[in-house]
């Protein structure tokens, strides 16, 4: 089991709210509402953690170990949400989120393939490592870019642990798990241009309540994440070649293949689909 291992790892990191968040260095002149706000927003996506835990332990019922990892991922995922909650609530109170917020951000995802999500929450925590980080470097209050540093490093040891699931994955599964690594891999570090970028936040997950059923949907300002991205912390072309870099890195290494492009994972997607296909 992978699960005590990783207990152990991530508890011996953990942070501690009160202890290790510097609250006494607020600088009050150096949060803008407009910052303000996206802290918001940011602390409401964070409480989707919620509804996919729970998408998590129903498409994984098959996996003890898997299963209990969750009882981490979700207990830190949740802290990021709360800890953005207390920031406002300390300095700017108007702005903590009202439960019918956070509730409108819980509802129901539809079953799901469970070696594609585990790909697909891969990825997007090496995405919200590097927003994150952004939003750090954005931020002149010192205590909302320490808090953004802080969460953006617990995200990047969240995929460290999915990375060791997915490789526990290919011995168990084999090809099954390296073409569906690879088919949410050649979406995910696709170039997409004027598009939205690809996120467990963004996607479409429940057709009984499309179109209304992504997370960024269900948010009070639906547009925020786009604008956050584009004109606030300016994730552009450079920080996104980022993302899907370290996407190819480590799937190159965990498939044992070189991959320096989308379209050389996609060559590698057909290569394996071929060889699973009937003959």
């Amino acid at each position: 089991m992978l699960y005590p291992e990783l207990y152990k790892s991530l508890e011996s990191v953990r942070w501690d709210m009160e202890k290790d968040i510097p609250w006494h260095a607020f600088e009050a002149t150096q949060l803008s509402d407009e910052q303000a706000v996206t802290v918001k927003m940011n602390a409401i996506t964070e409480w989707s953690a919620l509804p996919a835990t729970e998408m998590f332990l129903r498409d994984n019922q098959h996996d003890s170990d898997f299963s209990a990892f969750m009882s981490v991922w979700f207990f830190e995922e949740q802290k990021h949400s709360l800890v953005l909650m207390e920031y406002l609530r300390r300095f700017k109170p108007e702005l903590v989120p009202t439960e019918r917020e956070l509730d409108a951000v819980r509802f129901t995802f539809d079953p799901a393939p469970p070696l594609e999500t585990l790909m697909l929450h891969f990825c997007g925590e090496i995405r919200l490592n590097h927003w994150y980080r952004r939003a750090a470097d954005w931020h002149s209050e010192p205590v909302i870019k320490h808090i953004y540093n802080t969460i953006s490093r617990d995200e990047a040891r969240h995929g460290g642990a999915y990375l060791r699931y997915m490789r526990r994955a290919l011995v168990q599964s084999g090809d099954l798990a390296r073409a569906a690594f690879a088919k949410i891999g050649v979406l995910m570090a696709s170039r997409r241009g004027s598009e939205r970028p690809l996120h467990p936040t963004t996607l479409h997950v429940a057709k009984s309540v499309f179109p209304n059923d992504t997370i960024q949907a269900r948010l009070p300002d639906p547009d925020w994440l786009d604008r956050w991205l584009d004109e606030q912390i300016r994730f552009d072309d450079r920080w996104e070649m980022k993302v899907v870099e370290r996407i190819l890195h480590n799937l190159s290494l965990l498939l044992g293949r070189t991959f320096a492009s989308a379209q050389e994972l996609n060559r590698y997607r057909k290569e394996i689909n071929a060889r699973m296909a009937p003959q």
